[in-house]
């Protein structure tokens, strides 16, 4: 038993008027519904406001009842307050929806778009989309020229775009460009890295909200946000500027000058008005570098600033309004912070709503090659002239640079300064193993000083001597995970990430204390030794 076809639409306030025998030479659309021989409606649901338009709804169910005997036509009184203002339409219509009795397993049901106002043709649109209308959309046309007896054309839209294999690939390949732009154009092959910047993605193309990248210095939190602001900005979100500081550079009275503006005479200096940084954002997206150096007053003033969209500049007494998205970076732990009173709690409970943490390259050892490939695509870009490694001395970097030999403290940076140096450097444009290995020692003494001076040396002193070279060997690999881990845990799950899938229970933290403690280390001397290094 075939289903019956159930047809929603406005009454065409214009479109369905006529009077006398020449109303049959023009063409009505909810008339002309009942016309086509190959879509015969078994009911119409027209709304429209009765108290205008009753003698009007009559004419046209009258008409219709003569072009097509089996459809029946009901008439709902919707009164629109304004059929121009969108959410009284949208409150409207979704309202109606609810309390209808809709039975799909018997009827197939479709919204006429051609009537109503755009504001109405759009809320049909959306309520379809969103499925608070479990239908399709029905568009009808004119014909070129009218002539009695013929009702035009009429053509479905089904919103479900996975009947749509092309527009679903086409939707698929725009999402896979936007994460590449977010990535820079980088194959990264670290997953759970690209599972992040998938989130990132639907995070910044659907929300306005603050957003907190965390992670070690040079992890690429800066370049992150700018490609978020050049996402937002070819899908059109974000008009405005993208406006850059470093908080760890802002001190003293200049701070609250720099981000908030002040007006002239403000201070001694203020020869004249400033904007401010907040200001400059106005409609775009501003990037808080290392946001956790900043003063108190300034925490203060910025979280009204995100919360009203308007602050005090300094020395004013009239509040400026700025409407900006906030990006901010940090690599300290904030809630620590926090807990020592140096971070408001409820500025970070307002930046904390998408918090995301960028590993840094040694976490990323996957990501190296392409990174390498990228840096020095870049170089010879800049530089107008291409180098190549060969392929001896490749695969002798990579082998190194993939090694927890390599620390990576600089990340992102480390590398690209690696690649200038052996580019510059390279012979007829080819980078060879003996500039392989001068610069493989650079990095070592960057990273770890000469032999004498390794960190072990550098813990133990003396007692590093009468080790015994098994114990030396393990103790200083334990050390280096040590060092570029943020936590104890982290570098327990590093160090034990095959034997802690066997125990019933694992605590590496605890595994990992008692293995430094045979050597009378602790994690406290760890982090003291990193944070000079």
């Amino acid at each position: 038993m075939s289903k019956r076809q159930v047809i929603f639409g406005m009454l065409g306030t214009q479109l369905d008027s006529g009077s006398g025998p020449g109303r049959w030479e023009k063409w009505r659309p909810t008339v002309a519904l009942g016309m086509h021989e190959d879509f015969q409606p078994d009911r119409i649901e027209l709304m429209l406001d009765e108290r205008r338009f009753s003698r009007l709804a009559k004419l046209v169910q009258e008409d219709l009842a003569l072009v097509s005997p089996g459809t029946e036509l009901r008439l709902h009184d919707t009164y629109l307050v304004d059929p121009w203002e969108f959410e009284g339409v949208y409150a409207r219509l979704h309202d109606f929806l609810a309390s209808y009795p809709f039975q799909p397993d018997e009827e197939d049901y479709y919204v006429h778009i051609t009537t109503g106002t755009h504001v109405t043709q759009i809320c049909w649109f959306l309520l379809t989309e969103s499925r608070h209308f479990p239908g399709r959309l029905l568009q009808t046309s004119p014909p070129r020229k009218q002539a009695n007896g013929d009702p035009g054309s009429h053509t479905v839209i089904d919103l479900d775009l996975s009947r749509y294999d092309h527009i679903a690939q086409r939707f698929a390949q725009q999402q896979l460009q936007d994460r590449d732009l977010l990535k820079s154009g980088i194959a990264t092959r670290n997953p759970a890295f690209n599972r992040m910047i998938e989130q990132i993605e639907k995070v910044a193309t659907r929300s306005r909200a603050p957003m907190l990248l965390t992670g070690p210095t040079g992890a690429g939190k800066s370049q992150l946000a700018k490609r978020v602001f050049e996402l937002k900005k070819l899908k059109h979100q974000l008009p405005g500027r993208f406006v850059e500081v470093n908080c760890a550079t802002l001190r003293g009275d200049g701070a609250m000058s720099t981000l908030f503006g002040h007006t002239k005479g403000a201070y001694t200096g203020a020869s004249s008005d400033r904007a401010g940084l907040l200001r400059s954002a106005h409609q775009g997206l501003l990037f808080l570098d290392e946001i956790g150096e900043l003063g108190a007053d300034e925490q203060a003033m910025l979280l009204r600033a995100l919360e009203e969209k308007r602050f005090l500049p300094v020395g004013s007494d009239r509040e400026v309004e700025s409407d900006f998205q906030l990006i901010a970076g940090t690599n300290r732990d904030l809630q620590h912070d926090v807990r020592l009173g140096r971070f408001r709690e409820d500025l970070l409970a307002r930046l904390n709503l998408w918090t995301y943490q960028l590993p840094g390259l040694a976490e990323r050892s996957e990501d190296i090659e392409p990174n390498l490939e990228f840096e020095l695509e870049r170089w010879s870009r800049e530089q107008h002239e291409r180098v190549r490694f060969n392929a001896e001395a490749r695969s002798r970097y990579l082998t190194f640079a993939t090694s927890s030999e390599a620390a990576w403290r600089g990340n992102f940076r480390d590398l690209g300064a690696s690649v200038v140096r052996m580019a510059t450097l390279a012979n007829a444009g080819r980078i060879q193993t003996d500039g392989v290995d001068e610069e493989i020692n650079r990095l070592r003494t960057q990273w770890h000083g000469s032999d004498d001076a390794s960190p072990l040396q550098a813990l133990l002193g003396d007692a590093a001597n009468q080790l015994d070279r098994f114990d030396r060997v393990q103790l200083e690999e334990v050390v280096r995970v040590c060092l570029r881990s943020k936590t104890l845990s982290a570098a327990g799950r590093e160090l034990f990430a095959v034997s802690r899938t066997q125990r019933a229970s694992t605590n590496d933290a605890d595994r990992l204390r008692k293995y430094l403690a045979k050597f009378d280390l602790d994690w406290e001397q760890l982090r003291n030794h990193a944070t000079q290094l």
